[in-house]
């Protein structure tokens, strides 16, 4: 997430709210918004810190696996309302962030990587054998229950109104957090951690905030994730859902305000199309397209990364500031002052 004016922020904001609220106008299913929701919320926890500081984690599938879990068993177990059982997900996802960040967070590149992985496959191991998950058979049918105990949450539309909401705050808070002072100080860390030491800030201190807070709202996803959809399992734990969050954002554009919500819709679309097209005749050939949708998304993945190195928000943005000085250095030849 690239620091933006408040103006800019606002207006990205809107649109993205008249986009969600338009969305289910458009023939849309609400369970597929919701899902677009939950991991584009994901995507957006996992770019502020990947894309801010330029550390690349491998470990937040364990909060986002792991904050479903708690979410789910929560409004399961102990009749928890929405935002009773999401603030619990959030509390999970900065805890666990707080203990896997403090051990990382002093390692570069491949090792610091390398540290979140593994990490986060022990707390995958543990959601394997912890008897609050349900194992392999995961927590399912996860009830909804009235928001505040008031507005009641049972039909899709509502439901896919408080994700919204929920995705919302959070993509407002990041931009606030990004504008202020230490939002500043994470890209300065980003772009040029040593000068930024020689500066006198703590860099240490302000990568472990940044990833808590990542991790935080991760946890809230798939908080989020567990109570639109009624499930949470396994595979959100798996070191693979990392790997799709990381896909999102590259997808879309890593350390752009917009990109890894593109990303993630994109994604969630693709698997979603895929998975539901089953044999495909080529000849002679028969092809199940559906038990092939990794490997489709991944060649996918491969030409766009090929054609948009920047991904796509970040190619349009990069054109968009190329074609800027072009078009200032035409006003001034004609002796016209730039607005």
């Amino acid at each position: 997430m690239s620091t933006m004016n408040m103006k800019t922020s606002t207006a990205l904001l809107l649109g993205l709210a008249v986009v969600g609220i338009l969305a289910p106008f458009a023939g849309l299913y609400a369970q597929f918004l919701m899902k677009c929701v939950a991991f584009a919320l994901f995507a957006v926890a996992f770019n502020f810190f990947t894309g801010n500081v330029g550390l690349l984690s491998i470990g937040h599938a364990a909060f986002f696996g792991f904050g479903a879990y708690a979410a789910g068993y929560a409004t399961k177990s102990w009749g928890f309302t929405p935002e009773l059982a999401l603030g619990v997900s959030l509390f999970i996802g900065a805890a666990l962030g707080a203990v896997m960040g403090g051990m990382a967070i002093r390692r570069q590149g491949i090792y610091f990587a390398m540290i979140t992985l593994a990490l986060a496959q022990m707390v995958y191991f543990i959601c394997v054998q912890a008897p609050f998950t349900g194992a392999e058979d995961g927590l399912q049918r996860i009830p909804r229950r009235a928001l505040f105990g008031l507005f009641d949450l049972s039909s899709d539309h509502a439901m896919y109104a408080f994700a919204l909401v929920v995705m919302l705050v959070a993509v407002w808070g990041f931009q606030r957090v990004m504008e202020a002072p230490f939002g500043q100080v994470l890209l300065a860390i980003r772009d040029n951690e040593p000068r930024a030491i020689s500066l006198g800030y703590d860099v240490q201190k302000y990568k472990l905030s940044a990833f808590t807070m990542s991790a935080a709202i991760a946890g809230l996803a798939g908080g989020l994730k567990a109570l639109t959809l009624g499930f949470a399992g396994l595979p959100d734990a798996h070191w693979t859902q990392s790997g799709n969050v990381i896909l999102m954002c590259l997808l879309g554009g890593l350390g752009t305000p917009l990109g890894p919500i593109i990303g993630a819709i994109l994604v969630v679309t693709l698997e979603s199309k895929l998975s539901g097209v089953g044999v495909v005749q080529i000849g002679s050939l028969a092809i199940d397209l559906s038990s092939k949708v990794p490997i489709i998304i991944g060649l996918i993945f491969m030409v766009c990364v090929m054609l948009f190195r920047r991904g796509i928000v970040g190619e349009i943005s990069a054109a968009l500031a190329a074609a800027k000085p072009t078009e200032a250095r035409g006003t001034a030849e004609k002796g016209i002052r730039p607005s």
